[in-house]
């Protein structure tokens, strides 16, 4: 009779098998345990917990606010972006494991007193965003943010030369958000917001601005701070900008703070008129691959208060172009030439475009939707509101959103780059988060404690991770790895 209960249905290209629901501790997301090991070897639960504050009534907490804090990261870093899904999920033992900071099999057991069971609903999710969105938690997110870089330096880190990728880019939005706008230059409604990027795959921190904001506006003092955390960490630092950044103000600042950049810049009459020596092709049949030129030049524009190295790049591109028209653009750089030729000038800018791929990529795994809205509130756990309700700043909380997004996109890199260096290639965001955190579990409890069974399919990967994991974040008060003793013969 119980068999009979639990069918939910057949299949109609196979009346052999059948679809049964039963109450078994299983999860899809068995690799969120990975990550709450890689959040609290690598730091970062030390720095949600060192800068962001519970500003909750004690006597009415029922879900720990660290726990809270995991359940946002986790769920965002496994793919589930709706906050609604929570209601789905608050069974799942995994889950219910990875969030938990009681021991033993307390987190699968029923609750006692104040003890939570199960993962915290969406409506305490939804009133901990608006926490976070107190401007002390959101300059304490910033700084999570900036702390994950920079325990990511190593010890040999002030002998390295970085470079970091500033940038704003638009988040569409549907409806009529708070600080949202039209913006015509991407002819869509949106925010357009400020996103620092490492190198190495990191984001360095983010702000929120209104979408018809201009591209540079607010830059210097955004980017301010992380260059100078940055350079107390490595020799020396570099910034790349698109042409939409330079004005004096900000190249003049950069020079100052003794900051390398690399910057493109807009064409002008008086520029294509210092080009217009040089796009010229040597006599010769041109190669079928094309060639590059560069130039260098000096150059000062009306606004500026001094002339600066420009260096001019000729491209030929004979595919394209039926080897007709020679294609060009300028490059800024406040390095000098004897110590960075043009060359290597194009080289590293022609690395932005990595960054500007990880924007992408952060995006899509990350399915980034900034929705909060002012919605007046009438009923509170089904009572109506007494007094004067204040709606919560939806632009604070949109920001809110944006800032952890790239704090869970962080916690993703690192884990991909653990897993790159397992299976020796290059792994995305979404790559490992297929390989390893969407990882079928069935959770078991015994006398001996909490037993986790995977798929073997996975075990070579979870190991590789767990190896690089130990070698890169070792435990705190773990001993050295030593080799077994020999046995004697």
């Amino acid at each position: 009779m119980g068999e009979a209960q639990a069918t939910l249905f057949p299949l109609d290209f196979n009346r052999s098998v059948r679809v049964e629901a039963r109450s078994e501790r299983l999860s899809a997301d068995g690799g969120a345990l990975l990550l709450r090991s890689l959040m609290d070897r690598s730091g970062l639960t030390r720095l949600l917990e060192r800068h962001l504050t519970d500003p909750r009534d004690p006597a009415r907490i029922t879900h720990p606010w660290l726990e809270i804090l995991r359940t946002h990261l986790l769920l965002l870093a496994q793919g589930w972006s709706d906050q609604t899904d929570a209601t789905l999920l608050r069974a799942d033992p995994i889950l219910r494991l990875a969030v938990s900071s009681r021991r033993g099999e307390g987190p699968l057991r029923p609750a006692r007193g104040h003890s939570p069971e199960g993962l915290c609903s969406q409506p305490t999710l939804s009133r901990t965003l608006e926490d976070l969105a107190s401007e002390d938690n959101r300059a304490g997110l910033a700084a999570v943010l900036l702390g994950m870089a920079e325990r990511r330096a190593g010890p040999t880190a002030r002998g390295e030369e970085i470079a970091l990728d500033l940038d704003s880019l638009p988040v569409e939005v549907h409806g009529h958000q708070s600080g949202s706008a039209w913006n015509g230059h991407y002819g869509i409604r949106c925010f357009h917001p400020l996103v620092l990027r490492f190198s190495r795959g990191d984001f360095l921190a983010a702000q929120l601005r209104p979408g018809n904001v201009h591209t540079a506006d607010g830059a210097l003092a955004f980017a301010l701070p992380a260059l100078r955390s940055m350079k107390r960490h490595y020799r020396s630092v570099w910034l790349r900008v698109d042409a939409g950044f330079p004005e004096d103000g900000f190249l003049s600042a950069l020079e100052e703070e003794d900051v390398f950049y690399a910057a493109r810049i807009r064409t002008n009459a008086a520029l294509e008129r210092l080009a217009t020596p040089y796009l010229k092709r040597p006599p010769g049949r041109p190669p079928a691959e094309g060639r590059t030129w560069v130039h260098e030049l000096g150059y000062r524009a009306g606004t500026w208060t001094r002339a600066r190295r420009l260096v001019l790049v000729v491209l030929e591109r004979p595919d394209e172009q039926q080897h007709l028209f020679l294609d060009h653009f300028f490059l800024l750089t406040n390095a000098p030439a004897g110590t960075v030729s043009g060359e290597a000038l194009l080289e590293r800018y022609r690395q932005r475009g990595c960054a500007e791929k990880d924007f992408g990529e952060w995006q899509n795994a990350l399915s980034l939707a900034l929705s909060s809205a002012a919605r007046p509130k009438t009923h509170y756990r089904g009572r109506s509101v007494r007094g004067e309700y204040v709606c919560p700043d939806s632009f604070a909380a949109n920001e809110t959103r944006l800032l952890m997004s790239l704090i869970a996109a962080n916690l993703l890199h690192a884990g991909a780059e653990l897993l790159g260096r397992a299976v020796r290639e290059t792994v995305s965001r979404a790559r490992f988060r297929q390989l390893v955190l969407k990882a079928a579990a069935r959770v078991l409890l015994s006398r001996r404690g909490v037993t986790v069974v995977i798929e073997a399919a996975r075990s070579r990967l979870w190991s590789g991770f767990w190896r690089e994991m130990e070698r890169m974040y070792p435990a705190r008060g773990s001993p050295p790895l030593q080799a077994l003793p020999t046995p004697a013969a």
